[in-house]
């Protein structure tokens, strides 16, 4: 969706995340792949923002690099509370006449249609200065409360432990997510005093500013808590991973997929898979992976970076890596890994093999044990097998190689020239027999044996 009305939006990444006890910087830290500012981001620019400044404070290198380019940053330093560093953006909008959003690099699951919402409440007939948004969790708890009338008009906005009893029994919570017109938002921050236990300067504050002038502010609510959930610590980073993994499991069986063990299967934030895909239990999906209609992923394989064909199948306990293509009904078994590597349309690589760096013809067998020794210590080289190709148990093609159409390899060779179309290839070593020499070999160790017993 793209916003209706020009809008910047501020992210607040300046905190030291020291709960996280990580050397990564807290809105680093990924969920299903992506960084959890990444998540954030995704929304906020499918709503084509006019400018978008992320407010770093610790870990500011980190942030920069991450960023690469895609978001402005100023710094806050020191950190001195939210309205603090929502003030610190003001240069980087120098100019900007649209409204503002306030979000947090560590409440990375906002909805795009909340951010929309908040945006339209600010233009609605009562104009209010201010639109916060508001969330009912299961335990309210230590939450600052918003005391709003029906019509969602804010008479106050008030800390839990400064609430009184009556205004604790309200429901109705601040998740510090704000939006205002870009020269009201700076206006009233210059009026924030930080006359508080903490000595800080609360971006709250600007809304019972507002309130004390008589204008308008106003609350909108989340759809659910989990919108609005904060990531501070590991425990939280792994609960919000577990709320993302529920979300997309619903959302991939309400798209015809089956699921045979729901709760087992991990997805990337980027896995497309197409209806009619089945899905045993215990799989993986990294980044980067498509899947067409009718495969099977079956159960304990891991694929990241690959494209798996209509009908194919993969596993159980297979690994598809960075590159890794499978064609129209194409087939890996148990303990196969490829790895840039395509495998064409009915070609099927059963079990123990490994393809990398490889092109396999329609219709190919691969037996078990084979390998493409695509490494030579300083440079990858390509192994192309040829449509029909039946590479026999065991072999090493050793790249770079070319096994041409309907070509044969015997099990156990190990093949460093190209070989024609329709050809055998069979390198062996002479096999010598020699009659009776393991019975006498059995005699003379069993005697040696005795006597080195007594």
């Amino acid at each position: 969706m793209t916003s209706s009305r020009e809008f910047a939006a501020i992210v607040l990444a300046a905190g030291k995340g020291t709960r996280m006890k990580s050397r990564t910087h807290k809105v680093l830290h990924p969920i299903a792949g992506r960084p959890m500012l990444d998540h954030l981001l995704a929304t906020v620019d499918a709503l084509q923002p006019t400018r978008k400044v992320v407010v770093v404070g610790a870990g500011r290198d980190q942030l920069e690099q991450a960023l690469g380019g895609r978001a402005d940053t100023c710094l806050q330093e020191p950190q001195l509370g939210t309205g603090h560093a929502v003030q610190q953006a003001e240069e980087s909008l120098s100019g900007h006449t649209g409204d503002v959003l306030v979000l947090y690099g560590d409440v990375p699951f906002v909805k795009g249609e909340t951010m929309q919402a908040m945006l339209d409440r600010l233009h609605a007939e009562d104009a209010p200065k201010v639109v916060v948004l508001g969330f009912e969790p299961d335990e309210p708890g230590h939450y600052g409360r918003v005391i709003a009338d029906a019509d969602g008009r804010i008479e106050k906005m008030v800390e839990f432990k400064d609430a009184s009893d009556e205004e604790r029994a309200c429901r109705l919570c601040n998740s510090g997510v704000m939006a205002a017109r870009g020269a009201d938002m700076f206006d009233l921050l210059r009026r924030v005093g930080n006359d508080n236990a903490q000595g800080e300067y609360y971006l709250v504050d600007i809304v019972n500013i507002a309130n004390s002038d008589g204008d308008t502010c106003a609350v909108i609510s989340a759809e659910a808590p989990e919108e609005v959930t904060g990531i501070n610590s590991r425990a939280e980073l792994a609960a919000a991973e577990a709320q993302w993994q529920r979300e997309q499991r619903e959302h991939w069986m309400a798209e015809g997929v089956t699921l045979r063990a729901p709760e087992t299967v991990f997805f990337s934030y980027d896995t497309e898979l197409a209806p009619d895909v089945t899905i045993d239990p215990n799989v993986v999906f990294g980044p980067g992976v498509s899947v067409a209609t009718g495969a099977h992923i079956k159960s304990f394989s891991h694929l990241e970076g690959a494209r798996v064909g209509e009908g194919a199948q993969v596993g159980p306990y297979a690994r598809l890596r960075p590159g890794a293509v499978m064609e129209k009904d194409s087939f890996v078994g148990n303990f196969v890994e490829m790895k840039k590597a395509t495998l064409g349309e009915g070609a099927k690589a059963s079990h123990l093999t490994y393809l990398g760096d490889a092109e396999v013809g329609a219709g190919a067998n691969i037996g078990a044990g084979t390998i493409t020794c695509n490494y030579d210590g300083y440079f990858k080289h390509k192994t192309v097998i040829g449509e029909r190709a039946f590479i026999g148990s065991n072999s090493a093609l050793i790249a770079p190689v070319r096994i041409g159409a309907d070509a044969i390899v015997a099990a156990g060779s190990a093949v460093s020239r190209d070989v024609g179309d329709g050809d055998l290839r069979m390198v062996r070593g002479e096999q010598v027999v020699k009659p009776g020499w393991a019975d006498r070999f059995h005699d003379a160790m069993k005697k040696k044996k005795a006597a080195a017993k007594k």
